[in-house]
């Protein structure tokens, strides 16, 4: 089962970090001005890393469960 396997949480939280840097691009694209300016490529490079982190442990994740089974 999916919620006993501990690296099913990591691939969650993972996922969550990375709506969370989403919604905080979002809201500084959103106020606009000066701190989007400051911060608007700032966001982008944590959310394509945390993208990337994302996707290797998903990835992984489907490989291992393939690979091993349950």
């Amino acid at each position: 089962m999916l919620l006993n396997d501990p690296m099913f949480y990591l691939v969650a939280g993972s996922s969550l970090a990375v709506l969370v840097v989403l919604m905080l691009g979002l809201g500084s694209f959103a106020k606009g001005g000066d701190f989007n300016r400051r911060n608007a490529n700032r966001f982008m490079r944590w959310r394509i890393i945390a993208q990337a982190i994302a996707v290797a442990l998903i990835v992984g994740f489907a490989f291992i469960r393939h690979t091993w089974g349950n």
